[in-house]
This record gives C-alpha cells, structure tokens and sequence, in this order.
C-alpha cells in the first residue's frame, strides 16, 4: 500500500534539481500537495546523466559529502536513505597532480594525511594541523550554523558580523592557505575547492576552508548509479508521498495576485497551475530575470552587476577495452597545469581563454562497473573556463574543436592512447549550460560565492519581491554544491508556513 496525499493546499516548485526535489520532500513532509515542473526529460538538473553507446555519462556532481543530510532528508518522508541509494566511501578521494611529476593524495585518515603532507614538505605539517582546526571552527560556525538557517533578515548579518571579522572573512581561501603552508604545491591542494562550487580560490571568503573539515569528518562518497540515482530515488520518495512531477514542460511566468504575491505558475503552453506557494529551484538569473516581472530589489540591472561563477568544458567519453589499462588513474583525478593563480586570474577576471588548462578527470568505472559495458570505461574531463558574461565571450561553435584537441593533449600525458578507444562522447561548453539549465551567462554554479554575495547578501530563500514565493537550489542561501542545495531546502521547511488545509492522506493500492 501507498500513502497519497490529497489536499487543497498547493506547492509548485519550479525545477527538479537536487534542490528542487529536496524542496517537494519537505514540503510533503509538512502536509502539502506539491507538484514539480521540469523542462528536462529526467529528475536531477545539473545532476542528471545520458546515455550513449552503454556508457553512462553523469553531467554535472560526482562527490557526495555529508550524507546525513541525505538521511535527514529521507527521515523527514519517513524513508531510509540506505535502502533507497547504495552509497559507497572512496579512500583516496582524489589524487591531485602536478606538471613535476609530484602528486598528493587526499586521504580519509589523518595520520596519512600529515604523511602526505610531510612527504611532499616536512615543514608544513604543523601548518596542517593549524589549518585543520581553523577549518573545523568555520564549519561549525559557517555550516552548522549559517548554512542551515535562513540569511534573509539583516539583522541575522549583523549579528554574525563579529565572528566573521574574528575568524577574517576578508581574507580568501588562498591567501588563508598561503598563511599556513609554504610548499605552492600544499598551498594549491587545500586552496582549490571552491572550484568545486564556482569561485576563486583568490577572492572567495577563507570561510570555505570548511570544505577541508568537511572531507576530514564526513568523507567523500560515490552513489551508485551516479548522482542521477539520487535524483531518481528522490522522485520516487515523492511521487510514493502522492507528489506530482511534470517532465518536460516548462515554466513561462510566477503568477501574482492583484496583492503580489505568488499564485501559481504559466506554462510555455499557456497553462496555469495555481497555487498557495511557489518555490524556485531555478536559476536565481533565470527567476529573477525571466520568470517574474516588476523586480523591486533583483532587478535586470542588479543580478547583471552580480559576479558569476565560471563557465564548464566538459568532455564526457567512453572507450572500448581499458578497464584493466592505466591502474595508477584513480575515480578523481586533477591534473594541474603550469600555472594556478594566472590561470584562475584569466578565468574569473580577465574572462580569457588561456593556452593552459588544468582539468578535473572523472573514471566512475573504478567505482561502479555498470557506468560502462564490461571491460569498458566512462571519463568526463572538466575544464573550468569563462562564463559568457565577459565583454569578448568566447564562441565555443567555433573554439570547441581546437579546444577540445588542448585537452586530448594534456589527457594524453596519463591516459595515453585514449583517443584511438573512444566510441561514444559528448561535450558540453557554457552555451549549453546556457541552453540547456537556463543558466545566466552559462555560468557551472550561478552566483560566485563571494564574501559581499554570500549569506544575506545572495538572493534569498523567502523572496522579497513576491510574499509566497521561495527559493532554493545554487543560486540562493547557502549556495552551490549539493550540501549547499539540499541545505537550501532544509532552510525552507524552516521559513514555509504550516499549510492552511494540510494534505489528507488516503491509502491507494499499489
């Protein structure tokens, strides 16, 4: 038997994202009939996977840290994440290399942590240890804390002011790691993960640091099945609560009332779903720019003076008979190239296309065999570029062969001869972010996680522009990533109110 919920009370969200499919959870949980619009013809977003050839492509996140906000997720519908999603810790999370011919890996254990550490400099372990503790304070403190409750009143960025002005905020990733570590190499290894959710390491908050704790706490993890497999298993925890999801129709227009606030949504086709409330798991862009007219504070102007976050090349490929063949490249893998600070600079700032590139290689294979046919293998190689926001954007219908032949060349330095083994691939570039996730200037992340673009200063999960109308998912409070995501919609179960004429579940046979 299956629990159906029936009711007057009404939640659209806009978008089957990870934020979006975690925004109909809570929402379900609280008693509301809720039905998800998506103009993709599968769940998951940025998470969502395609197939060619048997080789299973993931388009978007392939780490899953801090499952238990999964598990409190599934709780809250009264399900068991584990039984629902097979989730597997990996021991090396990633092996970082550089151009030298050195490489770090960044482990579950502490004691093999500081080993790499010392192996790569001996006199930065003590740096290592300091750094620890100072990204576990931020984690408290920017996670725990901030990260799992709404931002959207100034008075709650008054109140934090003195703790971020203690734990200097001002200062960036980089500059924090710099203080701790000597070695350029350590320096880069506990610096880079911002990348990982759309900023610059050299001007995104030290806050971040976080991300080190995290690892160290939680672990990194692979599910099954790719993310997608989440996103899966999420929509069937919600349509199993009597959720509705509508693939493949797109929103138009957020529907106002004559006193402003949300009432449902338009359809491209000229439907009108009505509603009590609307969440967007949109981008943050997109909802502001396109689906809601009469911007009061997030108007035209002032979500395109907001700094974005990069664009994404993304190459996904499959080859024929090298699953026993390069035994030293590993699930993760970044492989660097000359430069770090320069190459960053010219992405983020400059918004130019450099000659050097370093790449993030995804080999799920190692980890789940049915990513590819038997004795087969499935890579992405991610290369973060400029957004199309720049003054010269790039036109990547003429620049993606060359660019593409750049990165075979850097691949071929640790997976020689993979180009003669492909038979399925596709790409993806910053116009098909634009075209295919609606997302502003192609941006990976939406809005760069900046000091003066995080908290209350990002587009906020209860929207100031229509009473009624909620946001979740990168865009919004506390940002990208899937921790940020699922986050965002644990913060909107706090913010939503107790619906007026709750859902009335009725027992249906299966």
């Amino acid at each position: 038997m299956n629990t159906i919920s029936t009711g007057p009370s009404h939640a659209v969200v806009i978008g089957a994202g990870l934020g979006g499919l975690a925004a109909a959870m809570r929402l379900l949980a609280k008693g509301y009939r809720v039905t998800v619009v998506d103009r993709l013809d599968s769940p998951g977003g940025r998470g969502s996977a395609i197939w060619k050839e048997g080789h299973r492509f993931d388009l978007g996140p392939t780490i899953v840290t801090v499952p238990q906000l999964f598990r409190d997720l599934w709780a809250a519908c009264g399900r068991d994440f584990d039984a629902d999603v097979d989730l597997r810790p990996l021991d090396p999370f990633y092996e970082i290399r550089w151009p030298d011919g050195s490489s770090f890996s960044a482990r579950a254990d502490t004691d093999a942590m500081r080993a790499e550490v010392g192996r790569l400099s001996p006199g930065d372990v003590a740096g290592y240890e300091r750094f620890l503790k100072e990204a576990e304070a931020r984690y408290r403190f920017g996670f725990e804390d901030l990260g799992r409750r709404s931002m959207h009143r100034l008075k709650d960025l008054i109140a934090v002011l003195p703790s971020f002005a203690r734990m200097r905020a001002d200062r960036s990733v980089a500059a924090h790691a710099a203080r701790r570590f000597r070695d350029p190499r350590l320096q880069m290894a506990f610096s880079f993960h911002p990348l990982f959710i759309g900023g610059d390491p050299f001007n995104v908050t030290s806050m971040y640091i976080l991300v080190s704790h995290l690892e160290k706490a939680f672990g990194v993890h692979y599910a099954m099945g790719g993310v997608a497999a989440i996103a899966e298993a999420m929509a069937t925890a919600i349509r199993g609560a009597g959720g509705e999801i509508r693939l493949e129709t797109e929103v138009a227009r957020i529907l106002t009332g004559p006193d402003g606030a949300a009432r449902g949504v338009r359809l491209a086709g000229g439907e009108e779903v009505a509603s009590d409330i609307v969440v967007s798991n949109a981008d943050a862009g997109h909802t502001y720019g396109t689906l809601l007219p009469g911007k009061r504070r997030w108007t035209e102007k002032r979500m395109g003076s907001r700094r974005w976050s990069m664009g994404l090349y993304v190459w996904y490929f499959g080859t024929r008979g090298t699953r026993e063949m390069w035994g030293d490249v590993g699930h993760h893998t970044i492989l660097n190239g000359p430069r770090y600070k320069g190459l960053v600079n010219d992405i983020f700032v400059k918004g130019k296309l450099a000659e050097d590139m370093s790449l993030y290689l995804h080999r799920p294979t190692v980890t789940d065999p049915s990513a590819a046919p038997e004795g087969d293998d499935t890579f992405y190689a991610l290369s973060p570029v400029p957004h199309l926001g720049h003054a010269d954007p790039v036109d990547w219908r003429m620049e993606e062969p060359r660019y593409r032949e750049r990165v075979a060349a850097q691949l071929e330095t640790m997976i020689p001869g993979f180009r003669d083994r492909i038979v399925a691939e596709h790409v993806m570039t910053p116009e098909d972010f634009r075209d295919r996730y609606l997302s502003l200037h192609g941006s990976g992340f939406s809005i760069e996680p900046r000091i003066l673009q995080s908290a209350w200063f990002r587009p906020h999960n209860v929207s100031e522009e229509a009473s009624g109308l909620y946001l979740v998912g990168a865009g919004t409070h506390p940002g990208a990533g899937l921790p940020g995501v699922v986050s965002s919609a644990e913060v909107l179960g706090h913010l939503v109110p107790e619906p007026a004429r709750p859902a009335t579940p009725r027992m249906a046979a299966e």
